[in-house]
């Protein structure tokens, strides 16, 4: 099983790369912004994370370039009817934080904009993955796993989802600490 790559690229498109390594070119399937951003015919290498993916008819490699990314990846793929292909769509649609953020608040609209998944499909993506992402070592993962303690605290002691997502939007950001945020939300919507 491959998991990791490094060489010069010799060739991409907005779907994949050809690496070569080792007098072999690889093909490699990545979002669009690295394919497009990989420079072809440099003398740089590039390095990449791997998932590899067998079938009767294809032997597919699917590249990223920090682990994080490919770990919520696997994720992706780990949903029944969301491929490798899928998955890599919704890597297109945004950064991998912008959509970790929308699935922990239950956003399906980042998710609908890919082809081939519809409502029904994003919202089975949100609830699976919203209690994972949680355990995933993200830049943003302190701030958004603080946000899901207060947001779960809020409810757990009756307040709506809505009137408790409202008090949050309303915390300063430089209280970071999960305790005192909750009693912020709190006096917010105690007015």
């Amino acid at each position: 099983m491959l998991t990791h790559i490094r060489g010069k690229v010799i060739w991409n498109n907005d779907r994949y790369l050809v690496i070569e390594t080792g007098g072999l070119g690889y093909k490699v399937f990545g979002t669009t912004e690295l394919c497009l951003s990989s420079s072809k015919n440099t003398n740089k290498e590039i390095e990449l994370w791997l998932h590899e993916v067998i079938r009767e008819d294809a032997n597919d490699l699917y590249g990223f370039r920090e682990k994080d990314d490919l770990d919520f990846f696997e994720l992706l793929i780990s949903i029944s009817g969301i491929g490798p292909k899928s998955a890599l769509g919704v890597m297109n649609v945004s950064p991998v934080s912008v959509i970790q953020r929308a699935v922990a608040e239950g956003d399906t609209s980042h998710l609908t904009k890919v082809s081939g998944i519809g409502k029904k499909l994003a919202e089975k993506i949100v609830l699976e993955l919203k209690d994972k992402i949680i355990n995933i070592n993200y830049e943003n993962t302190g701030s958004l796993k603080s946000e899901i303690e207060v947001l779960e605290a809020l409810k757990a002691i009756g307040y709506d989802h809505n009137d408790a997502r409202e008090a949050l939007k309303q915390i300063p950001t430089n209280i970071t600490e999960t305790k005192e945020r909750i009693r912020h939300a709190l006096k917010i919507l105690g007015k």
